[in-house]
């Protein structure tokens, strides 16, 4: 069969390792979700060529999606045993994600449950719902990447048939990091804002109403680790701020936020 990518995407030699993985996935009957750039093309209209391809599963298949890939012929690993694992093809890379980097976007059935159904690459595939895309890209505010577009556009496009009670429940008690995206959203289009139904902005403005009324948590917490895992290193190492990655506020090990921390690059740490 032949077959073309869209325009850009992917180099002829990396779209026919995603291809030629996504077939031995698929081969092996193992549930996977599409994410990433090839997602947000699926949704938004807008394809960009990244480094890598990335498929969302759960965290219980994730050994033996590695292991399938090791199969096929490929370099596997357990990037970060919290969240992430990687299967290698020369300079190219599929990212096995199962959570976050912050451990708080864990892949649960909901996601197969709501997944798109699609094509990448000519093969069908079901892609991961984009309230979940939404959440899992919220609390992606590093100094070297800050996904707030993707998310301005995947309200423009899909936002008016947004599961919005299942979007809620998912940030949960972190119901500001949501608002913050839908007022830019506002700022962004100011003609689209119908877009974001309106007892939705209400509700989560009467919360925020609501805060004023009560006292600051007695507590001395840093959120932003769950945005950044390098600006706010100085919270939480300098300042005497508690980590709210760290159990039992958030649902990291020491040991992983260690792991994750000892990855940043020089550079980044700089910044």
């Amino acid at each position: 069969m032949s077959w073309c990518s869209p325009p850009g995407s992917a180099s002829a030699p990396a779209a026919a390792f995603y291809r030629q993985a996504l077939l031995a996935l698929q081969a092996a009957q193992v549930p996977f979700l599409v994410g990433g750039a090839y997602a947000l093309a699926h949704y938004v209209g807008l394809m960009r060529h990244t480094k890598d391809f990335d498929i969302f599963v759960h965290p219980r298949h994730c050994a033996h999606i590695l292991e399938v890939l090791r199969a096929a012929g490929y370099h596997t690993e357990l990037t970060f045993p919290h969240w992430l694992g990687k299967a290698f093809n020369g300079q190219d890379c599929i990212d096995v994600i199962f959570s976050s980097g912050n451990s708080i976007a864990t892949v649960d059935e909901a996601w197969f449950v709501h997944a798109v159904a699609g094509n990448v690459l000519e093969i069908p595939v079901h892609f991961c719902p984009p309230e979940e895309m939404l959440w899992s890209k919220g609390y992606v505010m590093e100094r070297e990447r800050y996904d707030g577009a993707d998310i301005v556009h995947l309200l423009h496009a899909c936002g008016a048939q947004f599961d919005w009670p299942r979007l809620l429940g998912r940030f949960g008690s972190h119901w500001r990091v949501l608002l913050s995206h839908l007022i830019l959203f506002g700022f962004v289009y100011p003609a689209r804002q119908s877009c974001i139904p309106t007892w939705v902005m209400q509700d989560l403005l009467h919360r925020l109403q609501c805060e004023l009324h009560h006292s600051p948590p007695a507590d001395q917490l840093c959120q932003g680790t769950l945005l950044s895992r390098a600006q706010y290193l100085l919270d939480v190492k300098g300042w005497g701020y508690g980590d709210a990655r760290l159990r039992p506020t958030g649902r990291m090990t020491a040991a992983e936020i260690a792991h994750w921390t000892a990855a940043i690059s020089g550079e980044e740490r700089a910044q």
